[in-house]
Formats: structure tokens, C-alpha cells, sequence
């Protein structure tokens, strides 16, 4: 990067572009849907609502400031790179401000947490440390979850339901299986965002030794799971229906499979490349729309 371009992207800029907000739908999302089956249950409480979307975001950019900071060391990003900027990468930040920022970020988001566990107490402390703790180790420790296909996983569980769980126990603090399992399709969709990342990355991955999923199983697999998990968050409204024998308007959530079909389309007849950067923020956007129909059909 030249000496001109570091001077046109500078100051916040430059962490609000590390700070990649095309990611932060997967964080917000299940608060939404979260906060929705509190509010339908009567167990609504505004205060934890918001400090739990806070605590929510905070660990989602604390999450990228760290990936930032361990992908430069572990030397994935470089040159090649088809993903948006990172900035340690770039030399806009020095490595040791960014491991500070994503320390001070998560400080932060165990801050906002306070209230939360005085409320809820133990259970909102294992919560909150285990995604403080797989934020981190998602790309840095001896065994980086993201970097032995592992992410996959992480992403379905904690974007999911200990997500949607987590927000509505704050505020009823009680949990049931119908909340996880509504938790299940922001999962997944959350999963179908990290799909697009990876497949992407797939050749630059491969030189480096960062073992994703589309790099042990291939592009075809990628492309499946893609769309197994796009068409799978829509049919988890179906059992949630049965069960409750109510909020029938939710299936407004299978809306979102039309914005879907072009980025299908590209999944599947384009070789990764720039290109799945655009895939990449639909399908955030997908994630966002999917919360709100859900959210609205649920409380109607």
C-alpha cells in the first residue's frame, strides 16, 4: 500500500474499516430475535436488551481486531489477499496498537457485561468468558479454531443459539428449547457468511496452511453448505410452529430465499475471487432481514 493511500485512509477510518462492519449483522441478529421472544413471553427488560446488543458488538469487533492481529503473524494475510483490508496487514496500524485495541475492546465488552451478570448471575459469566475466549482463540493460541475447520462450528454455536439463548435469559432469565432452537438460524446463517469468507480464501489458504473447511473438502462442498444452511434457517420456523402452534406470520423468514438466489448463482458458477466480497455482505443483509421478519412474525 502506498504512502498516499495510508494517507487517504486514516484515523477512525482505519478501525472502522478493521473493525469490518459487514460482520457485525451476525452479532446484533440474534439479539433482535432474542429480544423479540422476551418481549412476546412478557419477560421484556429494556436495560439488559441493550446492554446485551453492547456486549454483543463489542465482542464481535474485539473478535476482528484479534483475527487482525494473529492472521499478520501467522502471515495468511499478505498481498494476495482477496478479503477486505486489514489493517495490520496494511501497515496502517502497528501490530502491538491493534493487540491493544482488541484487549481494550473486549475489557469493554466484560464491562458492559457487569449489569448482565449481576442479573443473571454464574451462567452469564460462561457465556460471556467463553466468547471472549473463542474470540480469541478463533485465530491466535496454539490451536486456532478457524485455522483447523473448527470455525464452522464456532460460528453455529456461539452466533446461534448461545446468542439468542443468552439474550432472552438476561431478560427472563430463564431459557427454554424453543429459544435455541430459534437460536439455530442465525447460526446459520452466520455459518453461510463464514462459507463466503472461506471460500473465497480458499487458494491463499491453502498456501498458507489455514485448513478451513473449503480447503479440506474442496468448492463443491463450500457451495453445498452455503446453501444447506441458507434454506435450513428458513425451514427451522416450521418445527418452532408446530411446537408453539403460533406465530404463523414468521414464515415471512422464507422472504429472505429471494434477495438469496443471486448470490446461489454466484456461489455456484463463479470461481471464488473479489467478486464473494459482494456475496459475503448480501448475505450479512440476509441475516439482518431474516431477524426482523422473524422478530416481527413472532411478536405479531
Amino acid at each position: 500500500m502506498t504512502a498516499q493511500t495510508e494517507k487517504k485512509i486514516s484515523g477512525l477510518r482505519v478501525w472502522l474499516l478493521a473493525s469490518r462492519p459487514k460482520t457485525l449483522p451476525a452479532a446484533i441478529s440474534p439479539v433482535i430475535i432474542g429480544t423479540a421472544m422476551a418481549f412476546y413471553d412478557g419477560r421484556l427488560h429494556t436495560v439488559s436488551a441493550l446492554l446485551a446488543a453492547v456486549g454483543a458488538l463489542l465482542i464481535q469487533i474485539g473478535t476482528n481486531f484479534a483475527n487482525d492481529y494473529f492472521d499478520f503473524f501467522k502471515g495468511v494475510d499478505d498481498k494476495n489477499r482477496l478479503g477486505p483490508l486489514r489493517a495490520t496487514q496494511a501497515g496502517l496500524v502497528e501490530p502491538q496498537k491493534m493487540k491493544r485495541a482488541f484487549i481494550i475492546v473486549f475489557l469493554l465488552a466484560a464491562l458492559a457485561g457487569g449489569y448482565l451478570i449481576y442479573r443473571g448471575g454464574w451462567p452469564v459469566v460462561i457465556i460471556g468468558a467463553l466468547s471472549i475466549l473463542s474470540g480469541i482463540a478463533y485465530t491466535g493460541g496454539p490451536y486456532p479454531l478457524g485455522y483447523n475447520g473448527l470455525g464452522d462450528l464456532f460460528v453455529l454455536i456461539f452466533f446461534g443459539p448461545v446468542a439468542v439463548g443468552g439474550t432472552y435469559y438476561v431478560q427472563a432469565l430463564e431459557i427454554n428449547s424453543i429459544v435455541l432452537l430459534a437460536g439455530a438460524a442465525p447460526g446459520l446463517l452466520s455459518v453461510a457468511i463464514l462459507t463466503v469468507n472461506n471460500l473465497r480464501d480458499i487458494y491463499t489458504d491453502k498456501n498458507t496452511g489455514k485448513k478451513t473447511l473449503p480447503v479440506r473438502f474442496g468448492e463443491n462442498f463450500a457451495r453445498w453448505e452455503y446453501l444447506f444452511c441458507i434454506i435450513l434457517s428458513c425451514l427451522i420456523i416450521i418445527p418452532l410452529i408446530l411446537q408453539t402452534r403460533a406465530h404463523f406470520l414468521s414464515l415471512s423468514v422464507f422472504i429472505i430465499l429471494l434477495p438469496a438466489v443471486r448470490s446461489i448463482k454466484i456461489i455456484f458458477n463463479i470461481k471464488p475471487g473479489i467478486i464473494f466480497n459482494k456475496v459475503l455482505a448480501s448475505t450479512g443483509q440476509l441475516l439482518f432481514i431474516y431477524s426482523i421478519l422473524f422478530s416481527i412474525g413472532w411478536v405479531l
